[in-house]
């Protein structure tokens, strides 16, 4: 990783380590000792940083077992045990189909967590990769979805597929696969709808939309992505739960980190569904779509 790209990653997580590790520094300056209470303050902080409860105790019980058995004297140690603790939490490794063309990726998430521009931006990333790309606007629903995706596309000079707002999105996601496959295009990405009137439209719509881009695949991978954002804390959990259940989701694209105190999310989300998170977003340009590599993003927390 260059050090121009870390010190963005770094940059991006400012609020995160303000609030999570310069709260972890400040219970551990204060105890010199361990001890139950020393426990207890640092769960509440974990708590407090969005990490969620169950996530907190996982974290607690796994440095309890590490104190046992090093026993240090003191606090000194501990956050470096934290650290350790924390990137082996997060390791979950990513799809190994990310990386082998041909390949569909089908990017889910509600309206409004950046789902169109994270599109536009992992376009940008396997272009640089010297992949060739399709867009495909399967969201038209939104209005305006079709025409953003077009902005992007002319932008990047990759070409979309679309139908007319309000059109069949099986219809279009159909065209896409077809297209792509003709085409021999190495990454095809397709967009999808985040609200209909009712999550239950939602999800069965999803439904119609993953079956049509599996029995179209001819050779490829296909990849379910969910975009989740970060400033919604443990409400992302839920519409993680949600997506699973309806599709299955095999990695996550996590945005707006740098607009949030609440990165420990990034923890719940490893712990409590066991995804891996594969893209981190940290700001609002084509590249601060950052490849997660859980060990480069704690040593941009904790350093």
């Amino acid at each position: 990783m260059g050090a121009g790209i870390f010190s963005r990653l770094k940059a991006g997580l400012a609020k995160t380590k303000e609030r999570f590790i310069g709260s972890l520094e400040d219970v551990l300056s204060f105890h010199q000792q361990i001890s139950p209470e020393l426990y207890e303050e640092l769960e509440e902080v974990l708590v407090s940083a969005d990490v969620g409860i169950d996530t907190a105790t996982l974290l607690i019980e796994k440095l309890q077992e590490r104190v046992k058995k090093e026993k240090p004297q003191s606090t000194a140690g501990i956050m470096e045990y934290l650290k350790e603790i924390i990137i082996e939490i997060l390791s979950v490794p990513p799809p190994a189909a990310l990386k082998e063309a041909p390949l569909a990726i089908l990017v889910v998430g509600v309206n409004g967590v950046g789902k169109t521009t994270s599109i536009a931006k992992l376009a940008d990333f396997y272009q640089q990769e010297g992949k060739s790309g399709l867009l495909v606007a399967g969201d038209t629903f939104r209005a305006g979805a079709i025409d953003q995706l077009k902005v992007w596309g002319e932008r990047l000079q990759i070409d979309v597929i679309h139908h007319q707002e309000g059109a069949d999105p099986g219809a279009v996601v159909f065209d896409g696969m077809a297209a792509a496959n003709a085409r021999r295009t190495d990454v095809v990405i397709i967009d999808t709808a985040g609200r209909l009137h009712t999550k239950v439209n939602l999800m069965s719509e999803l439904k119609k939309v993953h079956r049509i881009v599996h029995q179209n695949l001819g050779s490829r991978n296909l990849v379910n992505l969910l975009v989740l954002d970060a400033t919604t804390g443990q409400n992302a959990l839920a519409q993680a739960k949600t997506f699973q259940e309806a599709v299955g989701v095999d990695g996550i694209i996590l945005t707006k980190l740098d607009g949030t105190a609440k990165g420990g999310i990034t923890l719940a989300i490893s712990a409590q569904l066991g995804l891996p998170l594969v893209w981190v977003g940290v700001g609002e340009g084509l590249g601060d779509l950052r490849p997660f590599v859980a060990e480069e993003f704690v040593e941009a927390l904790f350093s």
